[in-house]
């Protein structure tokens, strides 16, 4: 990308194809928000995420450590509150490397290009075998607190392998090696390895899920 791109580094990794809801108080995002708020074009109100490796989303010291691939999103819904806060929805749209974090005069930027999704033929048994693994995993969960996820699994390997990866409650740096993942083959074979480990973790403790036993619960909302 020839121009900086707008950077909000976040404590989650962020899938394509995901919502993410947004509460945005720090003044440096809240600039962040009014400028895409200038471009005309909705399409063009875009701008990155990485996950923090360490560090914090806000604070005057911040990220001082992110991952390089994350995310570009989309600003999709703004509801601009009386105290001058935002809630906002972006929807994550492809990959990107980030090449350079910049401090910018009013809000953090980034140079970043865009990382394409390869092609790849999914043999049809790991396509059975990630969504029967889900499905295991999703009965054991609905026992436990309640059903994970509302929907029907998406029938597109790049879609199913995106969504298993954001249902999966897993810590940053496994969900970090999922979006990092070199298609969607290598996604849902690894995604699958890691269901089948919290099913096991489940069946240790089953008295309460494998997010509570040791991992980072998160929602992809």
């Amino acid at each position: 990308m020839s121009e900086p791109l707008p950077m909000f580094p976040l404590s989650t990794v962020v899938f394509p194809g995901m919502s993410v809801p947004l509460h945005v108080f720090e003044d440096r995002y809240r600039m962040l928000v009014r400028h895409l708020l200038e471009v005309d074009d909705p399409v063009q109100r875009v701008f990155g995420t990485v996950a923090i490796r360490e560090g914090y989303e806000v604070g005057d010291h911040g990220a001082q450590s992110v991952y390089r691939v994350g995310c570009m999103l989309q600003l999709t819904d703004v509801e601009r509150r009386d105290d001058g806060t935002f809630d906002i929805v972006a929807v994550a749209r492809e990959r990107l490397v980030l090449e350079e974090m910049q401090r910018g005069a009013d809000y953090p930027q980034g140079v970043a290009s865009v990382l394409p999704e390869p092609e790849v033929e999914v043999p049809e048994d790991l396509l059975d075998r990630a969504r029967a693994t889900f499905t295991a995993f999703r009965a054991a969960m609905t026992e436990l607190q309640g059903d994970p996820y509302s929907g029907t699994l998406p029938r597109d390997p790049d879609y199913l392998a995106w969504t298993l990866s954001a249902l999966a409650p897993l810590p940053v740096a496994e969900r970090q090696s999922l979006l990092e993942a070199e298609g969607a083959t290598e996604r849902l074979i690894l995604v699958t390895q890691l269901l089948t480990d919290e099913l096991r973790a489940i069946n240790v403790i089953p008295s309460l899920p494998a997010t509570q036993v040791a991992r980072t619960a998160w929602s992809p909302n």
